[in-house]
């Protein structure tokens, strides 16, 4: 082989080698954008009223009373976002899961630029909700404490997903 040839196969190879670099660096920041914002204003001008909204609840399911421990406790009923762009919404559980993320696939679409697409996810067990960070990159936090895994939620005690801060009514 030529040194005209060797030498073109090198600056061929520094080119695909750069064009790969550049390729993982424009997938990073694609994925790390915040995409909340348009998706934000064009929810905000199709819905202004959204203070009230319900998550998917199974029909018969839904109509059946929460189980009682002792008779006296009750599963929580509400999802009701005190801060983030969604403060002031409330959701109506019934007794299927709740997935809280950026995804519109998700049961509560937050519009939070800090929550991940499949970000956390509430389910009942018993008579008391449970919450379970999904892997996220900024975390689920209640009372202030990063989860590890499933916790308790009771109602009236503050968890963050991102920036949005909910709590649990009855």
């Amino acid at each position: 082989m030529s040194e005209l040839t060797v030498t073109l196969l090198r600056f061929g190879f520094l080119a695909l080698l750069w064009l790969f670099i550049a390729a993982v660096v424009f997938s990073q920041a694609r994925d790390l954008t915040v995409s909340g914002k348009p998706r934000a204003a064009k929810a905000r001008t199709a819905a202004p009223a959204r203070q009230e909204r319900r998550a998917p609840e199974p029909a018969a399911a839904a109509r059946t009373p929460a189980p009682t421990t002792g008779g006296t406790r009750h599963r929580p009923q509400q999802l009701v976002v005190l801060e983030g762009p969604l403060a002031g919404s409330s959701y109506q559980l019934g007794s299927a899961p709740v997935m809280l993320g950026r995804s519109p696939e998700v049961t509560v679409p937050l519009e939070d630029d800090y929550a991940s697409g499949r970000h956390a996810r509430l389910f009942p067990q018993g008579s008391r909700w449970f919450l379970e960070d999904l892997g996220s990159t900024n975390g689920t936090y209640l009372r202030e404490q990063k989860l590890s895994r499933a916790a308790a939620v009771d109602p009236g005690v503050p968890f963050r997903v991102g920036r949005t801060v909910m709590e649990l009514r009855p």
